[in-house]
């Protein structure tokens, strides 16, 4: 079952990293550029990695050219909130 995922990204950080801001939003900080499509392709393969699931089953579609995206996780709920579970506790 897909679950959407709502986040704002800032490319070209000097790290990888998801955390949630002050008023409560999902944001990631990656290492590629935003130029040519490298960041969000760099953002699906990252958020696989962090979610556990292969590339294929993270999909952006809203947001290709903006900070604010929305993607589709092709994950069961135990997956997700296992991964939400380890966000919240870092």
């Amino acid at each position: 079952m897909p679950v959407t995922l709502h986040l704002k990204v800032k490319p070209g950080s000097k790290v990888d990293q998801l955390f949630y801001d002050a008023a409560g939003m999902l944001n990631a900080k990656i290492k590629a550029p935003a130029q040519d499509g490298k960041a969000n392709a760099y953002l699906t393969e990252f958020l696989a990695k962090q979610i556990g699931v292969a590339k294929s089953n993270v999909t952006i579609v809203a947001g290709f050219t903006n900070p604010h995206k929305r993607i589709e996780l092709d994950v069961d709920q135990e997956t997700y909130d296992r991964f939400l579970t380890r966000l919240k506790s870092e």
